[in-house]
């Protein structure tokens, strides 16, 4: 506190306490000793952090009052004083307070009685005005349903009906076929497939009118684009490679009505199937079909030199206008993606009587398969002409060569068109029976040669070559072989030689069988000449060919006849030098002494031995000289000498035995008698090298 309020002199409440503590030293009695302790002892006790305290010490603080005895008799006094007076102040305020709130008070009451008259008057207007407001929320609820029919019906009517100028558009052949036209269907069929929706509500009847008259103007339309390509096909120039976008996207909707789509390509393959084949009329003939079309190029029946020229030229013709057509209509019916394979699906799904009556399920289309077929009707009459003129040069032409190479050129256009069309195609059909046809011919033609030959057959070859209808038989062979390696498109090696045989069985086996018939008639060895001459000339043809070469089968044949003139030779040998008889008769030691006791019997056959080695090879190359090949002369002439020399060394061993015998039997004795060595000096060496 900033003042004490206990003066100075005075002791404190504390002092005094402990001055009065015991009663008995004030010699005052013991209940006012009592109260005064009490007193003192609540004063002690009392908390002067209390806020009322702290509050009332703070006012006495503000009046800046001393502590003397007379502001302590007067504060109390003041105070209430004080007290009073502020009473009276409050008490004066609230009169003004009172009289405010009369005013307020009649006020309100003035407006309390405004009200109630308001409140009257107002309950009057509403009785007056009740059913007015009834009639007037009927009115307006009325009025907002029968908006939200007319925004239904707007709707139902926007979507669900065609105007006439739509209609027309739609159904009228005098409009075209543009994009209002598509515009126009494609809404009728998003109408004819959202009326399914009405037919599962309450009012079916609106559904089955509304379906019923969509698939009228949906049918009036497809017969309208039906008619319209079908006048497009009459002028459509598939050579031009702006086709109109307009005609495949026709084709993609009518796709849509299977019936009406097949009987499209029905009408455009048979049209296409005329034009083709006036084509290739005017390009055989030159004669154009129009003015507009002339025929670019010399005709083919006035360039083609020879018959092969002119069915090639024919075939190439037509593979290039496969080509084209197949271009033309992959852009026609194929550039679109799957478009028409999915209308067509979409198509037979909405028309079930179009199925098979057997066919449970409906097969996926197959776009490149349809454009195959649509391919060969429109060449169908192409290939007809072809096959009709194929036949007629086959047939005018009895030539085995030329009827082969027909025949080849067929079998490789048709690996060209199965490439091209596929395996299944019907156009293939036509070129496999003109090859047929041209491979029959063939084989007539050379059965009849082999017919022929029965007159050559009975003469013999002077000079032991190959008889002149082998050599014919070979060139044509050669002809053939050409043309089949030229035209053969596999690359397996087991079926080019599957392939030839058929051929070598025609045009080689009977000619080797004539000429081994006139083996037959032959003597030695010019029996063997002959087979040789004509198996080498034979094997060395085949040669030029894998598929056509044989030699693993005439090789047996040829060892056989070589191997049996090597005989002969060294036959040969043994008689002109003498040794055959001593071959022949001589077959140990003992026999040898037993046949020439005396060695001078044996000089005769040593020199005509000495006579025959220095022209021995010569005379067998004269032997053998109408043997063609002189390689195997050459091997023939070794392999006799050698068998030659090995039956001299086998004659000489025999000799030297007889002496080592006869030596033995004298003991060493010396002797006037000669030695067989003597009267047969020759050696095995000397021979081999005379010979070689």
């Amino acid at each position: 506190m900033a003042a004490t309020y206990i003066p100075d002199g005075i002791a404190s409440p504390i002092d005094s306490a402990k001055s009065v503590l015991s009663p008995l030293s004030l010699g005052v009695p013991a209940p006012r000793s009592n109260a005064l302790q009490n007193r003192v002892t609540s004063v002690l006790s009392a908390s002067y952090a209390d806020l009322e305290i702290r509050d009332a010490l703070s006012g006495l603080d503000e009046r800046d009052l001393r502590n003397t005895a007379t502001t302590r008799r007067h504060i109390r006094l003041d105070v209430q004083g004080e007290l009073i007076q502020c009473n009276g102040e409050i008490v004066q305020d609230f009169g003004k307070v009172a009289q405010q709130l009369k005013r307020i008070g009649a006020a309100i009451e003035n407006l309390n009685a405004s009200c109630a008259e308001m409140r009257k008057h107002i309950g009057a207007a509403h009785q007056e005005t009740g059913p007015m407001l009834d009639e007037a929320k009927s009115i307006l609820s009325d009025r907002q349903q029968v908006e939200k029919k007319q925004l239904m019906l707007n709707a139902f009517t926007s979507h669900f009906v065609v105007s006439d100028a739509d209609l027309s558009l739609l159904t009228s052949t005098a409009e075209p076929v543009d994009d209002g036209f598509f515009r126009v269907m494609t809404r009728v069929k998003k109408i004819h497939n959202d009326s399914q929706v009405l037919l599962g509500s309450e009012n079916q009847r609106l559904g089955l009118e509304i379906l019923e008259q969509s698939s009228r103007q949906l049918n009036a339309a497809f017969q309208k684009l039906y008619r319209w390509v079908q006048r497009e096909f009459k002028t459509l120039d598939l050579e031009n490679p702006q086709i109109s976008s307009a005609i495949r996207r026709a084709l993609r909707v009518l796709a849509e009505r299977p019936t009406l789509f097949q009987n499209c390509l029905d009408f455009f393959a048979e049209a296409r199937e005329n034009i083709m084949s006036n084509n290739f009329y005017a390009a055989l003939t030159g004669a154009p079909v129009d003015q507009d079309h002339p025929v670019l190029g010399k005709a083919i029946e006035l360039s083609a030199h020879d018959p092969l020229r002119y069915i090639s030229d024919m075939l190439a013709w037509a593979h290039s206008a496969t080509v084209s057509e197949r271009e033309a209509l992959e852009v026609l019916f194929i550039s679109e993606g799957d478009e028409i394979a999915k209308s067509i699906q979409a198509g037979i799904e909405s028309e079930p009587w179009s199925r098979e009556d057997d066919e449970t399920t409906t097969a996926v289309f197959d776009g490149k398969e349809a454009l195959s077929q649509l391919v060969d009707r429109d060449l169908t009459g192409v290939f007809r002409q072809l096959k009709q003129r194929t036949e007629q040069v086959v047939q005018s032409h009895e030539v085995a060569a030329l009827a082969y190479k027909i025949s080849n050129l067929l079998s490789f256009y048709s690996s060209i068109f199965a490439n091209l069309l596929g395996r299944d195609s019907a156009l293939l059909e036509t070129l496999r029976s003109s090859s047929e046809t041209a491979l029959r011919s063939f084989r007539s033609i050379m059965r009849d040669n082999v017919i022929n030959l029965h007159t050559g057959l009975a003469i013999s070859p002077t000079d032991l070559a190959p008889p002149e209808f082998l050599t014919e038989a070979l060139e044509t062979l050669s002809v053939l072989m050409k043309s089949y390696g030229t035209s053969i498109v596999t690359a397996d090696r087991n079926q080019r030689i599957e392939g030839f045989q058929p051929v070598l069985q025609e045009a080689l086996d009977p000619f080797l069988a004539g000429c081994e018939n006139i083996t037959k008639r032959l003597q030695n060895p010019n029996n063997h000449i002959f087979a040789l001459n004509c198996l080498l000339k034979t094997r060395e043809s085949l040669r030029q060919y894998a598929f056509a070469d044989k030699s693993e089968d005439l090789q047996p044949r040829l060892d056989d006849h070589e191997r049996e003139l090597t005989e002969t030779v060294h036959t040969r040998f043994l008689h002109e030098s003498g040794l055959a008889t001593l071959v022949d008769n001589i077959t140990s030691a003992q026999d040898l002494a037993a046949s020439y006791k005396d060695p001078k019997q044996l000089s005769s056959v040593a020199q005509q031995l000495d006579a025959f080695l220095p022209a021995a090879t010569e005379d067998a190359r004269a032997f053998l000289g109408q043997l063609e090949d002189k390689v195997l002369v050459r091997r023939i002439i070794e392999h006799a000498a050698e068998g030659f020399c090995e039956d001299f060394e086998e004659i000489e061993d025999l000799i030297m035995q007889a002496d080592e015998t006869r030596e033995a039997q004298v003991n060493g004795e010396m002797t006037d008698d000669m030695w067989l060595r003597d009267v047969f000096p020759r050696t095995g060496n000397e021979i081999r090298v005379l010979l070689s």
